[in-house]
């Protein structure tokens, strides 16, 4: 523990007593030199190795994927694409001193340049704008951690987690997220019984569409984190739509469980007077009337708004949701 300073003699012969005596004592550690570079993370995203400002000071953040996590996490941005962030984030309820980038068909990219940043959390939407902000913004990190095609999705989602706790230094509140995805895993896995078929929907535009193992939208991917039987497997795509296959042949299948995203949740429950409810849809289907899942009531949505929020929460929240419904 410091001493309190004594006088200048007395300081003086202290330390010339405790010279001829040879002794050790405990060193204050010395001040950082004037002029010091600041402090840095390196940490590794898509594009390879990434020093980052530690913290940084001006963060423009564009991925829906992690702009929640962010916010809980208390990150402040300098600007954000609002028009298509989740609802009930800080950044869209107060507004002040986030400049909105809009969206990502006509995005303000000057309003990047006016935000000074130092660093750019960018990904999935804002994905294709990745060399416009290098050119831009040079002086600003750029940092992408979209989940990579041929890598397992559920361990992405934890790299994005785990990587951006390393970034503004909450390690610990990233350890906490990816322990809770992963108990919401083996709870389903310990639940399901794999003889039971599974069928992923995607509800858009007043269309119930499907959703196909492994390569679907959004769902497609829980059918191998889960070790999911699928009930009808065909060609899919990534299209926010879901893909272009009859309802009588999703009927035909006879799924013992649907898993459902309602696409325009996220972005017309509160601005379309033609928006019609997932659960709505699947009541009203004819087709589907006599359909195993249909009427046992085994039907799991995902949440709300997951159209514009595919991150590790929202994951978590579904998975336990499954679990819920598979365990009772």
């Amino acid at each position: 523990m410091r001493t309190p300073r004594p006088l200048v003699a007395a300081s003086v012969a202290a330390v010339a007593v405790a010279a001829l005596a040879g002794c050790a004592g405990t060193t204050p550690a010395a001040e950082p030199a004037a002029g010091s570079a600041p402090a840095t993370v390196t940490v590794e995203d898509n594009h390879g190795e990434q020093t980052v400002p530690s913290p940084p000071e001006r963060v423009v953040a564009t991925d829906n994927r992690t702009i929640s996590m962010l916010d809980a996490w208390g990150i402040d941005v300098v600007a954000a694409p609002l028009d298509i962030f989740p609802a009930g984030l800080s950044y869209k309820e107060d507004g002040a001193g986030v400049a909105n980038l809009g969206n990502h068909n006509e995005p303000d990219l000057e309003a990047v340049v006016a935000a000074d940043p130092d660093l750019i959390v960018n990904g999935q939407r804002f994905s294709s704008y990745y060399a416009d902000f290098e050119t831009l913004v040079p002086d600003a990190t750029i940092v992408e951690l979209d989940p990579r095609d041929g890598e397992p999705f559920d361990e992405e989602l934890t790299r994005q987690v785990t990587t951006l706790g390393e970034v503004f230094g909450k390690q610990d509140e990233a350890a906490a997220l990816v322990a809770e995805f992963e108990a919401s895993i083996d709870r389903v896995i310990s639940a399901y019984d794999d003889s039971q078929t599974v069928m992923g929907l995607i509800t858009s535009g007043g269309e119930i569409n499907y959703a196909a193992p492994t390569t679907g939208r959004t769902l497609g991917p829980v059918y191998d984190i889960l070790g999911l039987t699928p009930a009808l497997e065909s060609d899919g795509s990534t299209d926010h739509q879901g893909d272009d296959i009859s309802v009588e042949a999703i009927a035909a299948s006879n799924p013992d469980w649907i898993l459902v995203m309602d696409r325009d949740a996220g972005v017309s429950v509160n601005t379309d007077e033609a928006y019609t409810p997932a659960n709505d849809l699947i009541a009203d289907s004819e087709a589907l009337r006599n359909v195993t899942a249909v009427t046992e009531g085994n039907i799991v949505y995902m949440p709300q708004g997951t159209y514009l929020n595919e991150g590790i929460e929202t994951y978590t929240t579904f998975f336990n949701d499954l679990a819920d419904a598979l365990e009772s």
